[in-house]
């Protein structure tokens, strides 16, 4: 791809931040930047495929380099923009995981909030130094979710001009990040570009959400946590689609606009795990003879859960020529493929950082 702009991904090391950077070094020639704080979500390890020592984050692959920093400190974002000099910031940098934000909200409130306009700041003050082409092409690519929509009942789809209605600290955060954005564009003129994704799965998906919770507690014989009836539903999109989408929207985004992009892949989630424990009973049967499905367990529900989540991607999908590539069948037999032939990665997660406990009792 002749895509050669010169990047900073805030987030790289997490789990839609590697995605993009992976594809970045895979598919481009774009020189990268990754800046993460390697916060409990951060896996080094994730970017290790594509030359980054994960011990050293030293990097043997002459396009990546790696800056281990926290987006709330301006002086090292200030020198990262300095030093660097980059074209383009996709901005992924977030604390993401809904149950964590309802156990200690103000991580989230510092992360995606505070960190956010610290990045805008470092930003702008390094675009204003740029001659006129310079200020033209350069791009800050915001990465946020659907969440800050709400909730939708049976019908209809979140849209670009849905209103905003979040409803955990989670999506609150993510709403007011969003907020800052558009703010610096209207009133600095700072050129922005916004996406709102459905739910993301796929390799390298850090345990602690559902479809790798699923398939881990699955080998390990554990229970299968299902909140309240399992009759919410979500978005599902495959992450390597998203990073492409990501991608896309930095070349050919208009600055000022927001982009929705998702798989149209809705599934209750009893749908998904039903449909994991299926695929493992056929690539992975128990030594027991029991089917998977004998684990699932209906726990109490999360509070303030969101009843449903479904994206209408018309708009990326007619504007900018985007589709996905996986349909979730496909995506998800690929997931857990991946999670089988790579228990070197995912191990060391569930035996130190995550195990699998109950979180977001609230």
């Amino acid at each position: 791809m002749a895509y050669s702009k010169r990047c900073i991904v805030t987030g790289g090391a997490g789990f839609i931040g590697s995605a993009l950077v992976r594809l970045l070094a895979k598919e481009t020639n774009a020189q990268v930047l990754v800046v993460d704080k390697l916060t409990y979500a951060g896996v080094p390890e994730s970017l290790k495929e594509i030359g980054l020592d994960p011990k050293t984050l030293e990097s043997t692959n002459d396009r990546l380099q790696f800056v281990k920093a926290d987006i709330c400190d301006a002086p090292k974002m200030n020198e990262a923009f300095k030093n660097f000099k980059p074209d383009t910031i996709f901005h992924l940098a977030a604390e993401s995981h809904v149950d964590r934000s309802i156990d200690g909200p103000g991580e989230f409130i510092r992360t995606n909030i505070t960190g956010t306009a610290t990045l805008l700041g470092a930003a702008l003050e390094y675009w204003k130094t740029l001659d006129e082409e310079g200020k033209k092409n350069f791009r800050f690519q915001h990465i946020s979710t659907d969440e800050v929509y709400g909730s939708l009942g049976e019908e209809g789809y979140f849209s670009e001009k849905t209103p905003y209605r979040p409803h955990s600290p989670y999506s609150a955060s993510k709403a007011a990040s969003d907020h800052l954005v558009r703010a610096w564009q209207d009133t600095y003129g700072l050129p922005t570009l916004i996406t709102n994704c459905s739910n993301n799965y796929g390799p390298y998906h850090f345990p602690e959400k559902l479809i790798p919770l699923i398939i881990l507690n699955s080998l390990d014989g554990k229970e299968l946590p299902v909140y309240g009836a399992g009759k919410n539903i979500r978005d599902w999109l495959f992450v390597d689609d998203h990073a492409r989408a990501l991608l896309l929207v930095n070349e050919k985004g208009a600055p000022g606009e927001t982009y929705n992009i998702g798989g149209h892949n809705e599934r209750t989630n009893i749908e998904v795990v039903e449909k994991i424990c299926a695929l493992l009973d056929k690539l992975r049967p128990r030594e027991n003879g029991e089917k998977y499905s004998s684990l699932i367990r209906y726990v109490q529900d999360r509070p303030g859960h969101d009843l449903r989540y479904a994206i209408d991607p018309s708009k990326i999908m007619n504007e900018l020529a985007w589709k996905p590539q996986e349909n979730f069948d496909s995506g998800i037999e690929k997931t857990i493929k991946w999670y089988l032939d790579n228990e070197w990665w995912w191990r060391p997660i569930r035996e130190g950082r995550y195990s699998g406990a109950r979180l977001g009792r609230g």
